[in-house]
């Protein structure tokens, strides 16, 4: 057994009785697809943002092809393929997952068939290959093989190219999962940071993955430092943002990071620091329902504690 499967056990068995306590472990019922439409944003330069259901999508249009950042669950193939023929008739040459999660890669067995070349980190792949476990529920998620895996791999970095554009690919370690890319667009200065930034509600950071919350903050610093003013950054999860939003972003996880040391080091327990509230001046500003907030809270706890 590995050093990093040794941490995921430890963090599993931490994590045990948190989910044991939480009710309707069942996973949600999905939405009426049917009723799901996809909202396209232009990013300039041939770049868009799409939403549906699921992770944000962000699309680049080449002379000869798209390269296109992540594709939310399997239903939404149809309507995003058809978003992205509403702004471009190229083919999709590669579709990037920025991590494992279903919200992300569920489509990407219809657009393997479709011609594109699924890429992601080596990582990232092992875990949809090994299966998972939900952070949020603790269930068990299934293991993905054959078209759903990605095709092209790396380690570090790549950078991507159809004819007239280029995709830098970037892997921070230990953030949202273990397995994370981040995407930068440095002709249309459009950056796709997956779930390492969510906003509208606190982030899910999936320590049962290899994530953990000074992962995350160290990811979200090397955004800071790659971006500027102008740059729009499509999150993993809310609207459309930039530098001075991610700034706040930033302030919150550090404040939340250290709030969290300090009640460890005094020894108290989970269910010790539910009760203390430590985040609730920050909720409303944050956002979201009281069920991601206590998630949070664990995932910060049981990073910060392993």
């Amino acid at each position: 057994m590995n050093r990093l499967t040794l941490a995921l056990t430890a963090l599993a068995a931490l994590a045990a009785p948190a989910f044991a306590q939480q009710p309707g472990a069942t996973p949600p019922v999905g939405p009426d697809w049917s009723k799901v439409t996809v909202t396209t944003t232009d990013l300039g330069n041939r770049t868009f943002m799409l939403e549906g259901q699921g992770g944000n999508v962000t699309v680049a249009v080449g002379d000869d092809g798209i390269i296109m950042v992540d594709g939310q669950f399997a239903p939404m193939h149809d309507k995003l393929k058809a978003a992205i023929a509403a702004v471009s008739p190229l083919p999709i040459k590669y579709l990037v997952n920025t991590h494992h999660h279903g919200d992300h890669t569920g489509g990407n067995a219809a657009f393997t068939a479709d011609g594109a070349t699924v890429v992601g980190h080596v990582n990232e792949r092992d875990l949809l290959a090994k299966g998972s476990v939900s952070v949020i529920t603790g269930q068990p998620i299934a293991a993905v093989s054959g078209a759903g895996l990605p095709a092209q791999t790396y380690t570090d970095a790549l950078t991507l190219q159809v004819k007239g554009r280029s995709a830098q690919l970037k892997h921070p370690a230990n953030a949202h999962t273990a397995g994370d890319t981040y995407v930068y667009f440095a002709d249309a200065n459009v950056l796709s940071t997956g779930d390492v930034v969510a906003l509208g509600r606190y982030p899910t950071i999936d320590y049962l993955s290899g994530g953990g919350i000074n992962g995350t903050i160290a990811a979200v610093e090397t955004y800071l430092a790659l971006v500027n003013d102008a740059t729009k950054i499509v999150p993993g999860h809310g609207p459309l943002t930039n530098k001075a939003r991610l700034v706040e972003y930033h302030t919150m996880l550090v404040t939340t990071r250290d709030r969290m040391k300090k009640l460890i080091a005094e020894g108290k327990s989970l269910d010790e620091v539910y009760a203390a509230k430590p985040f609730a001046d920050l909720d409303a500003k944050v956002g979201g329902a009281e069920g991601p907030a206590k998630n949070y809270i664990r995932a910060v706890y049981a990073g910060l504690k392993s």
